[in-house]
């Protein structure tokens, strides 16, 4: 009987533990919050601060998400599963905390839990720190793929860097951007695993050796001058309502051994340390500086850094899944997002061929069936290359395998068209045109089977222009998947009272299903009290982002006016200097006519810019400039206002797009590839003004052109002016608006009497203009009056927010997973686990 009685209760503990591990009712939510507060963050309810109720609300998530963890190990077991393997040096995550819950289908019972704690849980959102490991586009597209992975039941791990500081936090003092060191992890961070069982030896510098193997063969061993451990450190994203997770694997850099106790021993204290120290710099922070020498140097090991502890681990999980190496592409397919992994291809030769003896065909016939390369841009300068030199000095043993590659690659194009020295010349691997270099993005498309462009505009002039030669010698490896974003987070957590209303009429399928069920709202379009609805949950939003304003920058909002807001990575190609002579000369309106009647608006900005780039820093300054004055002068008071939002991310994210009126998508025609945040404004129901540019075409195609304001120069037309002789200064000197504008910003008018703080950007717009902001200006002031017009028939508007939402489909990411799958992985979606 005693023996029973224990079993017994053993049972019963069993089960209590599973209650508290693995429960979603708020009496099993609360449980664990408190358990996680006691014993993992060591904390009573009456001693914890916010932070600590933060963390155990966290572990008491991520304790459910691991539950389903289990599935992307039980893929290691079944060979026939492949996996995607995601490499990028960017993943913008985002706060984890609410999207996890809206995935897990537990809002609302820990919103309940933590109340009867005497807690709120949108002040234990605030309270998380963001990761913020990416710049901008890039980064935040990996984590919706992440998203959509897991969604769509494929098997999949995103392999990036666990970057110890990441992109820095922007202040804004006297106008101008400080950049702040970003300490995302001060606190702690709740929801990765450290692993430091999965680690490997990445190796830089040192030279080659060439010897001859047991069996007779030739071979070359790398003999380093410097080794580091990588460490994985995982991240489970949770499917929406699934079973399944994507794994992020990030890695963090440690010296092999961290202490040298013999300089410790005779007083040399520093060199005791000196390997950790330099081996922990290759993650300590998100792209550093690339001017000088040594940030290039960085930069490089950090792209290596990760790739090889990335490859190295598909390899190692291939070989536990009982598998040779010949079939190493029939487990993994291998995304690089961007060029940054490019040299993924060398490593991966590198594997093969040195540490598992393999001859070249068969290695190199692997890899191109294992890689694929997506670009990203359409700026020659924008496609990385590294000066042979420092390559050398980094990753000799990959120059070499390069060389080879590239030798007969030549070979190939040289047998189909000989005599074309031009031809080889433009096609090489290697840039013999001047200083010589490595060009990755050609790395990257002769050692994959498939190239793809991120915007059907993109993908097009992709092949007309900087990979012309590419695209002719390799015809068939090219293909276009337009971007998307992931509805889940970009509607349903940052816009609940939007997903509710919709939710209302059509049901909640649409979260999951975006690209088939949302089109189910059109016809509410044509519903007078829906439109009173969507109207009012609009104008919540920007009441919501108003007083956030205001807590942040001191400037009044009114929510009854137009808000156009244009939030992105600050450059000269995306022009947000256009956006300042449209306010420019909506202020020299008034100030002539003081009882002009005008639409009023609001005119948000946000965005960072590189550090280093001075161009855009100045337009931030600018910005700010502008808004000193116009918000100052009464002739203006109550139509017009700007606002420059300070360190944009994700977070904030949140609460821009639900409350935008107008997008401004202004980029120079054929500049940006693809854009994402276009498509977050639309589905969010503003409305966009833009140009034929990245997938403004295929947003403007879907939603109709009647709910598209449309401006500018096509991609066409800006290179037929360019071709014709581009003077930028016979533009300015014909439009009296626009040289009044340019003058006024020149003469100090915008910068207290200061002739010679706008001075460079004045004087590139008149004698330059690469992106052709006064060749549109024109164009950009008229769509901008039809804007006002518009607005002002608030019916008419609200109609068009609907329709803008309904018709955004194909814009999720799920869509365009669905496409990576079919078109370049061999992947069926749902049968990944």
């Amino acid at each position: 009987m005693k023996k029973q009685a224990v079993k017994s209760s053993a049972a019963t503990s069993v089960k209590k533990r599973e209650t508290t591990r693995t429960g979603t009712s708020t009496a099993a939510l609360k449980r664990a919050i408190l358990d996680n507060l006691y014993y993992v963050q060591g904390r009573t309810a009456e001693l914890a601060s916010r932070n600590d109720w933060y963390m155990a609300v966290a572990y008491t998530v991520r304790d459910r998400m691991l539950e389903r963890f289990i599935n992307i190990l039980r893929g290691l077991s079944r060979p026939k599963l492949k996996f995607v393997s995601y490499l990028s040096a960017e993943f913008l995550m985002g706060p984890h905390l609410g999207n996890n819950l809206l995935n897990l289908d537990i809002t609302a019972q820990m919103r309940a839990a933590v109340k009867e704690l005497g807690l709120e849980l949108d002040d234990l959102f605030y309270q998380e720190e963001e990761p913020g490991l990416g710049n901008g586009g890039l980064g935040r597209l990996a984590a919706c793929y992440m998203d959509s992975l897991a969604t769509l039941n494929v098997l999949a791990m995103g392999y990036g860097i666990r970057y110890e500081f990441g992109i820095f936090d922007q202040r804004i003092i006297d106008g101008r951007q400080i950049e702040n060191t970003d300490k995302w992890l001060r606190m702690g961070n709740p929801w990765e695993l450290c692993r430091p069982e999965i680690s490997h030896a990445v190796k830089f510098g040192g030279h080659t050796e060439q010897f001859h193997d047991d069996s007779g063969n030739f071979r070359t061993r790398w003999v380093p001058n410097h080794v580091v451990k990588g460490i994985a450190y995982d991240t489970p994203v949770s499917s929406f309502r699934g079973d399944t997770v994507s794994l992020l694997r990030l890695w963090k850099s440690e010296a092999v051994e961290s202490f040298d106790f013999q300089a410790f021993n005779v007083g040399d204290y520093y060199k005791a340390v000196d390997q950790k120290v330099i081996s922990e710099t290759v993650s300590k922070v998100l792209y550093p500086n690339d001017e000088p020498e040594i940030g290039k140097t960085l930069r490089l090991a950090q792209q290596y850094f990760f790739v090889s502890c990335s490859i190295q681990d598909m390899i190692r999980i291939h070989l536990l899944r009982g598998k040779n190496l010949e079939t190493f592409h029939e487990s993994f397919a291998v995304q690089l997002n961007d060029t940054h992994p490019a040299v993924a291809v060398a490593e991966l030769m590198r594997l093969l061929l040195d540490e598992y003896g393999m001859d070249w065909d068969r290695a190199w016939s692997i890899t191109q069936q294992t890689m694929a390369y997506t670009n990203h841009t359409l700026l020659p300068e924008a496609l990385e290359k590294w000066s042979l030199p420092l390559f050398a000095r980094t990753l000799p043993r990959h120059l070499e395998i390069i060389y080879e590659i590239n030798r007969r690659f030549l070979v190939d194009v040289r047998s189909r068209y000989p005599g074309d020295d031009g031809l080889v010349s433009r096609l090489s691997i290697i840039d013999e045109s001047g200083e010589r270099y490595v060009r990755m993005a050609h790395l990257a498309s002769v050692g994959s089977h498939r190239i793809n462009g991120v915007a059907a505009l993109h993908s097009a002039l992709l092949i007309k222009t900087v990979m012309k030669d590419m695209y002719d010698f390799y015809p068939d490896r090219f293909v276009n998947v337009t971007n998307g974003v992931t509805p889940r987070r970009w509607i349903a957590l940052s816009n609940p009272a939007l997903t509710a209303l919709i939710t209302g009429k059509i049901g909640d399928n649409w979260i999951k299903h975006f690209e088939d069920d949302i089109r189910r709202i059109e016809p509410f379009a044509d519903d007078a009290r829906f439109r009173e609805e969507w109207g009012k949950v609009k104008r919540a939003n920007k009441s919501r982002l108003a007083a956030l304003i205001l807590k942040r920058t001191g400037v009044v909002l009114d929510p009854d006016t137009l808000f156009d807001i244009q939030v992105k990575r600050i450059h000269e190609y995306k022009r947000q200097h256009l956006n300042l002579l449209h306010i420019i000369t909506l202020y020299n309106r008034i100030k002539k006519d003081p009882g002009l009647e005008i639409t009023p608006r609001a005119f948000i900005f946000g965005g960072k810019a590189a550090p280093g780039y001075f161009m855009a820093k100045l337009i931030i300054k600018l910005v700010n400039s502008v808004t000193e004055v116009v918000n100052s002068d009464p002739d203006v008071a109550g139509r017009l206002k700007v606002v420059f939002f300070p360190n944009f991310n994700v977070k904030y994210a949140h609460e821009i797009y639900p409350a935008a009126d107008l997008s401004e998508q202004i980029s120079t025609a054929g500049k940006e590839a693809s854009g994402t945040g276009n498509m977050k404004f639309s589905m969010n129901g503003a409305l966009t003004i833009g140009t034929l540019d990245g997938a403004n075409v295929e947003i403007r195609e879907e939603v109709g052109p009647e709910n598209f304001f449309l401006f500018g120069l096509t991609a066409e037309g800006v290179h037929d002016l360019k071709v014709k002789g581009y003077e930028p200064r016979t533009w300015y000197e014909a439009n009296p608006h626009l040289r009044e504008a340019i003058d006024q910003v020149r003469s100090g008018h915008f910068s207290r009497g200061d002739t010679e703080l706008f001075r460079p950007l004045v004087e590139n717009l008149l004698h330059h203009d690469p992106f052709l902001l006064l060749a549109d200006y024109q164009s950009y002031i008229d769509c901008q009056d039809r804007v006002s017009s518009a607005y002002r028939d608030q019916e008419g508007w609200i109609r068009m927010s609907i329709l803008n939402v309904a018709r955004m489909g194909k814009f999720s990411s799920d869509r365009s997973i669905r496409e990576y799958c079919d078109k370049i992985w061999g992947i069926q979606p749902g049968k990944g686990v």
